[in-house]
């Protein structure tokens, strides 16, 4: 039965996908909410994919923000990258160079309010990705960052990637942690998705202004809670 529902999902959700992609410029037409709704509507249609079709449903613990914070989470398979913009309702998320570079999509995701970063980190990229999300957080809207910088299979917890610190002076905003356990049902690189339940649990705000190293550290504990990992 696992090999039929992953056969399914990808049979439905990446050709739903494609047809999200290609209907982008139209929403875009409409302006920036316009095509933040388009989005919305792309990750409910992944949540009752992964919820029908692999059997694989979300459980959220915690008190989910309001207003604009800095959320960062841990990061473990592509399911939260697309739950956390359904369950916050589109915010502007910072990912990887290369993906807003891929044709079309990456036009489409930077129209939405993607900021991108470049994983080599170096000044100039930094500065740019801090500007890009201070101008999303200055509209009201949440900013999301996957500090560790890529995903990670459960139990590894690397340590932050400088653009988190960036993103924290330069935002002035508290910080809200996100733990989760989506890699042991999604595995990377794994076609076969186990069913089960998918734990997103937001911590308590870290507020702005603590030094580097302390913020570092109480994010980097808290988005790992549910890793187990010896931290």
């Amino acid at each position: 039965m696992i090999v039929l529902r992953s056969l399914l999902f990808a049979m439905i959700f990446y050709p739903g996908s494609l047809s999200a992609a290609l209907s982008s410029p139209i929403a875009a037409l409409f302006g920036r909410p316009a095509l933040i709704r388009h989005a919305i509507r792309w990750t409910r249609f992944h949540h009752w994919c992964a919820r029908v079709l692999l059997r694989i449903d979300t459980r959220v613990e915690g008190e989910m923000p309001t207003g604009p914070v800095l959320i960062a989470a841990k990061h473990e398979a592509m399911y939260e990258t697309l739950e956390l913009v359904r369950l916050l309702n589109g915010p502007a998320v910072v990912l990887k160079q290369e993906l807003a570079d891929l044709p079309f999509w990456g036009w489409a995701a930077r129209r939405y309010g993607c900021v991108p970063v470049d994983r080599a980190g170096s000044a100039a990229a930094l500065r740019r990705m801090t500007a890009d999300a201070k101008a999303h957080a200055a509209t009201g809207r949440q900013v999301v960052i996957y500090p560790e910088g890529t995903r990670v299979p459960p139990g590894e917890s690397p340590p932050l990637r400088p653009g988190f610190a960036g993103l924290y002076r330069t935002l002035g905003l508290p910080v809200v942690p996100v733990a989760l356990d989506s890699g042991t049902l999604l595995p990377r690189g794994r076609f076969l998705k186990r069913p089960g339940v998918v734990t997103i649990r937001f911590g308590a705000p870290v507020p702005p202004g603590l030094p580097r190293r302390e913020a570092e550290a109480r994010v980097h504990e808290a988005i790992n809670q549910l890793n187990g990992a010896a931290l």
